[in-house]
């Protein structure tokens, strides 16, 4: 059964008349292709304006749509072959972390990296809801310093409300792990794509998000931290996320007007969980095309533009 989200609705409910009214007409042979041409034309005005329109807290809500794709459907979508690699070769295999290589149309063999999601309560349960421990970002690396030694792009795929804060988190070194990745993809020899198709919530997303090219999806989040903790810090209370949320700029456009990513990539009309397939063939068409730009610099020459991008970060002439 399809979620709804509340500014959906009204959507749903003349796409449900426009069934109806076909049916109906099917039952009774006849004909009302004008008036099934007149609201046809009328929900797509309803979603453009919609869409065009939301605030940036039913941004965050589609960023976390129950069937919006996840890192693994656009990778199998994307991909003609994927061969997953499990372990960080130290403590365990952290499945909120996935990774391997794949091969987009035969063209390019890619390092795919990225939180995974669950879609039923088992599966959220064994990927931890998409928060990696430690474990999950030193897999990452790993995966990371093998795409280098073979001379393979890698793509990360980034989507999590953030690094599990548990104890035995911090215990094994969470911030430590997340740094090392930070300071370490600086530093990597191939192309480096990063791109938020969910949410990117704190250090747990940019744990994986040092890259020549970081991208967002257009309804997606990028923030420090979620408009309900923020929420909860500043009024003790999780019912102001949506001022929140307005206060932390968080969306791909604020992101953008602000130099913290370089581009956005767009979704099909009503957002990508609507159409995964639409969504992934958009997500492909723009990691060929950065692919293709990137692999013709010479290493050293995206290294210190990766730097010197990050680095003008936050500096303000006055």
């Amino acid at each position: 059964m399809r979620t709804l989200l509340e500014f959906e609705k009204p959507i749903a409910e003349l796409e449900d008349k426009l069934i109806e009214m076909r049916k109906l007409a099917l039952e009774n042979n006849v004909d009302v292709s004008g008036a099934v041409a007149s609201l046809t034309e009328k929900i797509l005005e309803l979603k453009k304006e919609t869409f065009a329109n939301l605030t940036r807290w039913q941004r965050v809500q589609l960023s976390r749509h129950p069937d919006r794709p996840y890192t693994f459907d656009y990778i199998e979508k994307m991909c003609t072959e994927f061969i997953e690699i499990h372990g960080d070769r130290s403590v365990a295999d952290d499945k909120a972390m996935v990774g391997g290589f794949g091969n987009i149309d035969d063209e390019y063999s890619v390092m795919f990296i990225g939180q995974q999601k669950g879609r039923n309560t088992k599966q959220r349960q064994m990927r931890n809801f998409g928060m990696p421990n430690p474990e999950g970002y030193r897999k990452a690396l790993r995966l990371m310093k093998m795409a280098e030694k073979f001379n393979k792009p890698i793509v990360c795929l980034i989507d999590t409300p953030g690094a599990f804060p548990g104890l035995e988190a911090e215990e094994r070194g969470q911030g430590e792990a997340i740094a090392r990745n930070i300071r370490d993809m600086f530093m990597l020899k191939v192309p480096v794509i990063c791109i938020i198709i969910g949410e990117g919530a704190s250090g747990g997303a940019l744990g994986i998000a040092v890259g020549d090219k970081v991208l967002m999806m257009e309804n997606t989040w990028y923030s420090v931290i979620s408009p309900e903790s923020c929420s909860s810090i500043l009024w003790r209370s999780w019912n102001y996320k949506e001022q929140a949320a307005e206060a932390l700029k968080l969306t791909a456009e604020d992101m953008l007007s602000n130099r913290l990513i370089d581009g956005i990539i767009p979704e099909p009309l009503g957002g990508a969980h609507l159409d995964p397939d639409g969504a992934a063939a958009i997500v492909k068409a723009v990691v060929k095309e950065e692919l293709a730009k990137l692999s013709k610099l010479d290493p050293q020459e995206r290294i210190m533009a990766r730097i010197e991008k990050f680095g003008q970060m936050g500096v303000v002439v006055e």
